[in-house]
């Protein structure tokens, strides 16, 4: 009963239902009404009127899709009619936008004519750039897409019928891989013989199942050549020349079961007369034909997908129709063609085949997926399907010609689809596509963690830097060959490593004044810090840069970092930066991990060198000194202290835009800025230098939990050579991000 509140809780609360209409273009002003409707307006109107493909330039509608729907097959819930099904439609809309930045208008339509559906359709077609047919029977539900594709020129795409073929057949190419079995010589059974049921058996066939080998049941039994009993023209398509009548007998010997169809139709005398290794996806949503357990307790060798979340391998259409309407919407299809569809497949049992990143098994409890029974088809919070499956649709696309805007540089494209997944993903990609023009080295003293080891092989694999792993070598040997990783790079033991005694001997040289011995430094190298190894590695040349703290405090990278690589001269002290990423823009917060109270001159270097980091991303740095005070406003030891700093950068930088002291809401309301015309500042600054560590740190945080910014760092400023920290709990991603800013950082020492 909880779970129904819920639910209704979900739907009422706030806002009434789950989307809205959002203006992507300024409406405040008498200016901006006039460009936005009469007169401005009529420009646009005029251009297309003369060139009709203007609309994708100057309208939305090349990233509108309609879902419509007449509400007669909704869910497993059957016809509750147009209006009842709005719910799912809305929710359609939503995972369009969450997973592919795809605008959408739920439309349902209220009969049940599929002409009349037809005609809407086709009288909607200036507004729109594609069609999600959705929640309509069949066999109505085939005529209409049919007669659709043939009349319109955007793609019409029934998600019941395809996307639960596209991910289906997906998972059913990688289930026959693991059990060693060829698609051409297995035997399968489809119970069911509706929209999803038709196109699962059309497309694996197209995958190359032989006709003679598939058999299609409904509720009278086999669908075989001669019956007439409850056929139409679309059952007649699979009527099998065979002498089974009942799913018992055509269970008996099968290699895969395909049930779309309702729970409990199959039985454990079913799964026990199938073939060895047999695959089960047992689709029919919320029960499936046979649950897991039910499965697993008949065989041991079965292999089982149903299309719910909390059993293992789940069949979601999320994972197809989003980045399908990408693909087709971004090279302007005209269709969504068979080879669009097999193209999605291919590219989806792919990427189920590939190390799944740790962004994703935080979004399902931290599991960990790696493919295999369990694992056969990808996440639906993989970030990657989208860069898989939209460019794999492209290409398909431009290959059959359907294409009526190619796409002339994939990478870029990919890059552009990256970018739409968030800003952080933009700035990145700029940050390693630089890395990867000069790649350096990077010395991970960490080298036996699971996480460094697998940021490595990115690292490697994309040709962003060229990792040196630091430790146990038989245990990072181990730990590769358990991660199944197998890469070409340095890994240096040192206890046995012929730089260790070099390296304790120039340790001792260094801070033999600074209270350690030459034992001290022997036990150091050897055996008790590879922080104090890795940091003599780049002190000496042997790496470019240092990346640790994954397993350590940060105090406890920092502070080797400083005894051996030192910061640089003339600098007072090092400084932290972190780029806090938010969804229309970026903001650099600093210092926001290193120093405490620090001194008019500390603010000062603080701020340039926060301005030379920004720099270094090929952004223009803004930089606003912050206070409680704007310009004078409260004359205080604390607000004195900043404006000091100002006149310390103004000195020594004297083309840099920075100001100050100012408050933080000056600092970025342009309009709060304008009643300070002296201001060198004209617009919001992007650079936030803090008067000291609490407000920092503080700020960082809460914008991190409460304002949705992604933070990237801390990216340490004013060492004499590139070393950066991680910290616990850094995924994946988060490591290869920072090398990347190792490598640039490297690059422009």
């Amino acid at each position: 009963m909880a779970k129904f509140k819920d639910a209704l809780e979900y739907h009422s609360s706030g806002r009434k239902g789950k989307i809205e209409v959002v203006s992507t273009k300024p409406c405040q002003t008498a200016e901006d009404l006039s460009l936005a409707y009469t007169p401005g307006v009529a420009e646009p109107c005029l251009a297309i009127q003369l060139n009709p493909e203007d609309a994708y330039k100057y309208t939305a509608k090349g990233n509108l899709v309609a879902v419509v729907s007449n509400g007669t097959a909704v869910l497993g819930l059957g016809n509750l009619g147009a209006l009842a099904g709005k719910p799912v439609m809305e929710g359609k809309g939503i995972l369009f936008k969450r997973f592919a930045d795809i605008d959408v208008f739920d439309i349902e339509l209220d009969t049940e004519d599929p002409d009349e559906i037809i005609k809407a359709c086709q009288l909607l077609e200036p507004t729109f750039g594609g069609i999600n047919l959705e929640d309509i029977k069949a066999p109505e539900c085939f005529y209409i897409e049919e007669t659709l594709k043939k009349t319109m020129k955007i793609p019409v795409f029934h998600d019941d019928q395809h996307g639960t073929a596209i991910i289906s057949s997906a998972a059913l190419l990688n289930a026959l891989y693991l059990v060693d079995k060829n698609i051409e010589d297995i035997r399968i059974v489809v119970n069911g013989a509706g929209a999803a049921a038709n196109s699962c058996a059309k497309l694996a066939i197209a995958l190359g199942v032989k006709p003679n080998n598939m058999i299609m049941c409904d509720t009278k039994g086999v669908i075989y050549k001669g019956r007439v009993e409850g056929m139409n023209p679309y059952k007649e398509l699979f009527a099998a020349d065979t002498h089974f009548r009942t799913l018992e007998e055509a269970a008996n010997g099968a290699d895969v079961l395909f049930g779309l169809s309702a729970k409990g139709a199959f039985t454990k005398e079913m799964v026990a007369s199938m073939a060895p290794n047999p695959v089960i996806f047992a689709m029919a949503n919320p029960d499936p034909e046979i649950t897991p357990e039910d499965a697993h307790a008949t065989r041991s060798d079965v292999m089982m997908a149903t299309g719910r979340s909390d059993y293992p391998n789940q069949v979601n259409n999320v994972l197809g129709f989003p980045f399908i309407f990408r693909g087709a919407l971004d090279c302007r299809a005209t269709c969504i063609n068979e080879e669009m569809k097999l193209a999605a497949v291919k590219a989806l049992a792919q990427l189920a085949r590939e190390e799944c990143p740790d962004s994703v098994c935080k979004a399902y409890g931290n599991r960990k997926f790696v493919f295999g029974r369990d694992y056969i088809i990808p996440k639906p919070f993989d970030p990657r399907v989208l860069l898989h499956v939209a460019p794999a649709i492209v290409q398909a696309a431009m290959e059959t010609g359907v294409a009526r805007q190619p796409v002339e540089d994939m990478a870029k494209y990919i890059e552009h689809l990256e970018s739409t997944q968030g800003k952080s993903k933009e700035i990145m990609r700029m940050v390693i596509n630089k890395a990867k023009s000069d790649p350096k080295t990077i010395a991970f003293p960490e080298g036996d963690n699971e996480k460094i080891i697998r940021a490595a092989k990115e690292l490697v694999e994309e040709g962003i830097a060229k990792p040196i792993l630091i430790g146990d070598r038989k245990k990072i040997i181990q730990k590769m060959a358990d991660l199944h990783i197998e890469m070409d790079v340095p890994v240096i033991d040192p206890s046995d490593s012929e730089l260790t005694s070099k390296y304790a001997d120039q340790l001792y040289t260094l801070r033999q004044r600074k209270g350690i011995t030459q034992s001290e430094s022997s036990r150091l190298m050897q055996r008790k810090s590879r922080t104090h190894f890795g940091s003599m590695m780049v002190h000496m040349g042997d790496a470019d840069a240092l990346l640790g703290g994954i397993d350590t405090h940060y105090p406890e990278t920092i502070r080797p970092a400083l005894e051996v690589v030192g910061k640089q001269r003339g600098l007072s002290s090092v400084h932290g930066l972190y780029m806090m990423v938010f969804k229309k823009g970026v903001y650099f917060l600093a210092d926001t991990t290193v120093t405490i109270d620090p001194t008019a001159e500390e603010l000062a270097e603080t701020a340039i060198l926060a301005a030379g980091k920004v720099r270094m991303l090929d952004i223009e740095p803004r930089i606003a000194m912050l206070s409680f005070s704007n310009f004078g406003s409260s004359n205080h030891p604390q607000t004195q202290k900043v404006r000091r700093a100002v006149e310390i950068v103004k000195e020594r930088e004297p083309d840099l835009i920075i100001e100050g002291e100012m408050q933080a809401d000056t600092s970025v309301v342009p309009e709060l800025l304008e009643g300070f015309t002296f201001s060198k500042l004209k617009t919001a600054a992007n650079v936030l230098i803090f008067p000291d560590l609490n407000s920092g740190n503080i700020c960082y945080k809460l914008l991190r939990h409460l304002g949705g910014a992604e933070a990237i760092g801390p990216i340490l400023m004013g060492m004499n050579k590139p070393v950066h920290v991680l910290q616990r709990g850094d995924s994946v991603d988060d490591i290869v991000n920072m090398a990347a800013i190792a490598v640039v950082d490297a690059q422009n020492a």
